[in-house]
């Protein structure tokens, strides 16, 4: 049985996915209303973190932020059996991956780091992208599982690795939406359409996943329906500022687009999609 901590829009994913695969599930969540979503689906719900960490040698871990993961743990830990194998898929963050791997291996279990992207659709569909920090022999067992929701699985290396890779990925995101927004703004001035710009851009060297999937799919169509939001953005934009004061570098560029997407508060609130950063350089230039 796989044990699933935390239904939110990409654990729910989780759940439905590995059901639609055959695997028997049993889930927890503090909240009640997500409880019920997955039992309404035909998921198990334990009844609290230590029924399910006696119960589930592998365990799925969905959760908001790294403090959340940390208090989990700290009540999960202590009921997992010798060789239970936890795969952390939240964003979270590299240092607190290496402390709970270090508490892991010092009790007998393995802790893995396997940040996704791919929002919640890509859950549902089983069509992520997981990179994977830690033990490999651990990741080479949880493998064939892994591989039913996930489109592409990398190990990337120790502990913290995934982490640390997500963190990079999702800044360069947040970079690429303010700089394709504002490519936007001077190609209209100049008199050349959205739609002409994404086509000389996407035959270019300059295309990114921005380019050539968030713009045709959420921004041009004004769908702004991604199912990832602003608050979570400006958390991983500051992850990837934290991270660098911690390894004590100067990052002048994502400084910049660290302060633009604070800045984007006044007009857009945390639960706005987070493509619609594009409504707010192209307001601000207005």
């Amino acid at each position: 049985m796989i044990g699933l901590i935390g239904l939110g829009a990409m654990g729910g994913g989780y759940a439905t996915r590995l059901m639609e695969q055959n695997c028997e599930v049993l889930c927890f969540d503090t909240m009640p209303e997500a409880r019920a979503r997955v039992q309404g689906k035909g998921a198990s719900v334990a009844a609290s973190l230590e029924v399910l960490g006696l119960t589930c040698k592998t365990i799925i871990l969905s959760l908001p932020k790294a403090a959340i993961v940390e208090a989990v743990m700290a009540e999960l830990g202590p009921h997992l059996r010798p060789g239970t194998i936890v795969i952390d898929t939240s964003t979270s963050e590299p240092d607190t991956t290496k402390r709970l791997s270090a508490i892991a291996s010092d009790n007998d279990y393995h802790f893995l780091d396997g940040p996704v992207s791919g929002g919640p659709l890509g859950a549902r569909t089983g069509t992520m992208t997981m990179v994977v920090g830690g033990d490999e022999d651990a990741f080479a067992k949880v493998r064939p599982l892994l591989e039913k929701m996930t489109g592409k699985l990398l190990h990337i290396g120790p502990s913290g690795a995934g982490h640390t890779v997500k963190i990079a990925n999702n800044l360069l995101c947040a970079a690429n939406l303010v700089l394709m927004g504002e490519m936007a703004q001077m190609a209209e001035r100049a008199g050349i359409s959205l739609a002409e710009l994404l086509a000389g851009v996407n035959a270019g060297s300059g295309r990114s996943g921005v380019s050539e999937v968030n713009f045709p799919k959420w921004i041009t169509n004004e769908a702004y329906d991604s199912g990832f939001t602003m608050g979570l953005m400006r958390k991983d934009v500051g992850l990837a500022t934290g991270l660098a004061d911690r390894l004590g570098i100067s990052l002048p560029a994502t400084e910049v687009i660290a302060a633009i997407w604070e800045q984007s508060r006044d007009m857009l609130d945390d639960s706005a999609d987070f493509n619609e950063i594009y409504k707010y350089r192209k307001r601000s230039n207005a």
